[in-house]
């Protein structure tokens, strides 16, 4: 290390180092981007515009705060277009020709939007609307044309969903006539003709008709039989619609009136308390945006911006989800064009070439990045403020939609539609005697997270904040003793879910586990015991069944083993050897086909078994386990012996799909308890990977909760009752739980269960009934044959059976499968056992075969060849 002693080369050090790192932020400072020319259409002078401007700027300035490596920035270039769909398309045709923009945010309405589409095509420009819905401007007819928005096409099944489960059958749609309104009707009549509803008539109104021309409109459809409306229009006009059918009269009871999401999505910008109460009871499909901090948080910050930039002007309500869906499309357009950026090699247009022509459209250009950044639009995928950014063929994908009611000064939500779950209305409670006019209140903070646990909710109603608490909260004794619960709306209970395993053999033991230890048993001993059989039956009259003891017992085990595989090469020349071999080549048929199938279920069926089934087994290896935050399972978790080390909390089932992949050693769970209609959700999701399996701890189900001694808690019980039976409930379940019934039941795909005997033991039964009675009928003949021993009143039983035994092992020579090759054969047996001595004696059995001569061919006697059998028969 050196140092400075001379303080004046000090300082000059230090001016040189303060001057260089001077020198190095400014080079980072000049860091030059590339400006790209984008265009704006929309209308300045209305609320609506200055809306959607601001929020394109905001999307604007958080994506490149958030990204300052992005070399690329969007210049914006606004056009004011007033409703006029003429000079709509002169902005955009100057923005195209003059300024040479890249792409186009806007214009507002389908109607102007049918005309610009068509110079976006033609210079290859996109056109980016966030506000056009009408299905008729499809990116079918123009590749250059991005929805940014949902087409009202996305919202006719739940409108039908909704009449359905109404009961009507009639509807009438009434629609603006123009673009907007024109273009969603081919598909709402579809929609209603799946569910078998008519459509009687069609009303449609000109935007800017007279209160005279609508009230003469109402008029005709009053005087008709159907009082089911479907309004499509814009608020401006279906607010004067609504006063007019008031004023009439077709706003009271009778008439049903459902308004689309044009009027619903921008309920917000309707200020006057007068049109609202024009609309009383009216339905309405709205989309869903799901809350989050960061809405929340840009909802906060959009409305200070926005008094900022328009001093003055007031700010009524929200910005709805048109404002969103504008902040999402111009951040969509601006990471499209950093896309293109990286590989374009300029921003610049093709001139057309149309010299001494006075016509404009002949003179624009053509953009060279147009193709591509229609590209990199499609794909571009992100988690907006409106929900998933998704592009499919140039349009915003699908979502939930709201069912709500306009009661009172505003709208309530009364149920959900989405395109998978369908609908599901909050319409069970309508079972009470009487109504109830009623408010839901969240019990949550406004970043959507519950302000407490059930608990604290209960206590709410206990303490008097809420007349009464609604939601999936468990029937406790110890909160029982403060409040009042209704019945059980549905089933409750805990239980654990554990992840399932394909549990395939692998081991080289494989083979044996198709069988049982009792049924492979039984099966040698079978075998054993029909080779004995054999040999008994043949070993008299078959040459393949003598000689050499040892080559005997080979012989009959190779031949009943053979059988197995078919293989026996050895001839039974018995009829009863013939019966039992039938008999038991069949009883072998059906055991190695069995076990055939079973031994190739085990190698290749998928055999789905949970890995833990045993809550003890988790304790004793120390598992983490998981349960929902705020749930009463705590409790019983730490009153199973868990420590707080091992207990994780989760509160979506994508969580506890993660901890479960993460698994203990990784800080996961191995097991997870919950309320089991929790589990089934999280089932009908992920039924692949995880199954219900014991314990199931009890409890009482859910519940709603009122004060002590309410009357309500007592009538809502009944009206709980009334669902139930007439089985709404289940239907609801069947609805939301749907999924789980294409499940598989992993019980039902485990094939370990070996064979036993109580699937074969008839077999083996017939089988050994069938050699036992051939067996029985050989020895009996063989009795019967030599009966004069048998009678032989001299000799004692162990002689006779001894003469016996020596009889049987001689060839039976008066047997036709001795003679069949010309043989004569000459037995001469003693008259009784008496005549032997008490000595050994020799009894000789001469056997003369006649063989040919070689002189003359023919057979003599005395070139024959004679054998000496000698028997030694020792008295006893």
């Amino acid at each position: 290390m050196m140092v400075m002693k001379n303080p004046i080369s000090s300082l000059c050090y230090s001016l040189l180092f303060l001057l260089c790192s001077a020198g190095i932020v400014a080079a980072q400072n000049n860091t030059t981007t590339i400006p790209v020319n984008v265009g704006v259409v929309l209308d300045l002078d209305t609320w609506f515009g200055k809306m959607g401007l601001s929020c394109i700027n905001m999307a604007l300035s958080d994506l490149y705060a958030s990204h300052p490596n992005y070399t690329t920035r969007l210049l914006l270039h606004l056009r004011n277009s007033p409703t006029d769909v003429v000079l709509t398309a002169a902005a955009a045709l100057d923005l195209i020709k003059n300024v040479e923009v890249q792409a186009i945010l806007g214009p507002e309405s389908s109607m102007q939007a049918n005309f610009v589409i068509s110079l976006g095509d033609k210079a290859h420009v996109p056109i980016v609307s966030f506000s056009a819905t009408s299905p008729s401007l499809t990116s079918i007819r123009s590749e250059y044309f991005v929805r940014a928005a949902q087409k009202d096409s996305a919202q006719v099944r739940g409108i039908s969903a909704v009449i359905q489960a109404f009961g009507w059958r009639q509807v009438v749609p009434i629609y603006v006539d123009n673009e907007f309104g024109q273009g969603v009707i081919p598909y709402l009549s579809d929609a209603l003709q799946e569910v078998d509803v008519r459509i009687p008539n069609r009303t449609a109104i000109s935007s800017t008709a007279t209160d005279d021309q609508i009230e003469t409109e109402l008029l005709k459809l009053m005087a008709m039989q159907t009082r089911v409306f479907i309004v499509h229009m814009l608020p401006e006009l279906g607010s004067r619609v609504f006063e007019k059918a008031r004023e009439i009269g077709m706003m009271g009871e009778g008439y049903v009136w459902i308004m689309t999401d044009g009027m619903s999505n921008l309920f917000w910008s309707i200020s006057s308390s007068a049109v609202v109460e024009n609309m009383q009871g009216v339905l309405g499909l709205k989309t869903h945006v799901p809350n989050t901090n960061e809405l929340e948080g840009f909802r906060v910050r959009w409305k200070r911006k926005f008094l900022q930039d328009n001093p003055g002007v007031d700010v009524n309500g929200d910005m709805g989800v048109l404002g969103l869906w504008a902040y999402d499309a111009a951040k969509a357009l601006a990471m499209a064009v950093e896309e293109v950026g990286t590989t374009a090699k300029s921003f610049s247009f093709q001139k057309a070439n149309s010299s001494g022509s006075s016509n404009d459209l002949e003179r624009i250009g053509v953009s060279e990045i147009g193709p591509q950044l229609v590209e990199a639009l499609s794909s571009t995928n992100f988690r907006g403020l409106s929900g998933n950014f998704n592009l499919l063929n140039g349009q915003l994908q699908s979502s939930t939609f709201q069912i709500v009611n306009v009661i009172g000064s505003g709208e309530k939500v009364i149920g959900y539609w989405t395109p998978e779950m369908d609908l599901s209305l909050r319409s069970c409670k309508n079972a009470l005697p009487y109504d109830i006019a009623y408010e839901f209140y969240p019990y949550a903070n406004p970043d959507g997270e519950m302000t407490g646990n059930y608990d604290d909710l209960v206590n709410e109603v206990f303490i008097g904040n809420y007349d009464a608490a609604v939601g999936d909260i468990t029937i406790r004794a110890n909160r029982s003793l403060y409040i009042d619960f209704t019945l059980p709306f549905t089933e409750s209970g805990v239980s654990m879910i554990v992840p399932i395993k394909d549990n395939k053999s692998k081991n080289a033991w494989v083979f044996l586990k198709p069988l049982t230890w009792d049924l492979w048993v039984t099966s040698g001993c079978f075998f054993i015991f029909i080779g004995l059989v054999v040999w008994v039956l043949e070993h008299r009259i078959n040459e393949d069944f003598r000689g050499p003891p040892l080559h005997q017992i080979g012989t009959s085990f190779w031949f009943s083993f053979s059988t197995m595989v078919f293989a026996h090469r050895e001839r039974v020349l018995s009829n009863l050897s013939r019966f039992v071999v039938i008999i038991w080549c069949f009883v072998v048929l059906i055991l190695t086909q069995s076990y055939t199938a079973s031994l190739t279920s085990l190698l290749t069926v998928q055999q789905l078994q949970p890995t833990v089934t045993d809550v003890n087994l988790l304790l004793k290896n120390g598992d983490n386990v998981g349960y929902q935050s705020g749930s009463f399972v705590l409790g019983i978790l730490k009153q199973l012996g868990f420590q707080d080390k091992n207990l994780k909390t989760f509160t979506t089932v994508e969580e506890l799909d993660e901890l479960f992949h993460e698994g203990t050693a990784n800080d996961g769970i191995a097991a997870a308890f919950d309320e089991t209609p929790y589990m089934k959700l999280f089932l009908a999701t992920y039924c692949s990977k995880y199954t219900m399996v014991d314990p199931t701890f009890k409890a009482d189900g859910w519940g709603f909760v009122f004060p002590k001694d309410s009357p309500l808690a007592r009538d809502v019980s009944r009206a709980i009752l009334n669902v139930n039976e007439g089985g709404e409930m289940q239907n609801i379940e069947n609805k939301w739980f749907k999924n789980l019934s294409r499940c598989p039941d992993p019980s039902n795909n485990v094939s370990s269960n070996s064979l036993s005997m109580e699937s074969f033991w008839g077999l083996f039964l017939i089988a050994g009934v069938a050699s036992s009675l051939a067996l029985l009928i050989s020895v009996a003949m063989f009795l019967y044959e030599h009966k004069d021993i048998l009678l032989d009143s001299e000799s004692s039983f162990w002689r006779k059976v001894l003469v016996m035994l020596r009889i049987y092992d001689q060839k039976d020579l008066n047997s036709h499968t001795f003679k069949k090759s010309g043989l004569e054969f000459h037995t001469n047996y003693p008259t009784s056992p008496s005549s032997y001595s008490n000595h050994s004696e020799v009894h000789n059995v001469f056997e003369e075969q006649r063989t040919p001569s070689p002189e003359h061919g023919h057979l003599s006697p005395t070139n024959g060849r004679t054998r000496e059998i000698e028997l030694a028969i020792e008295h006893p």
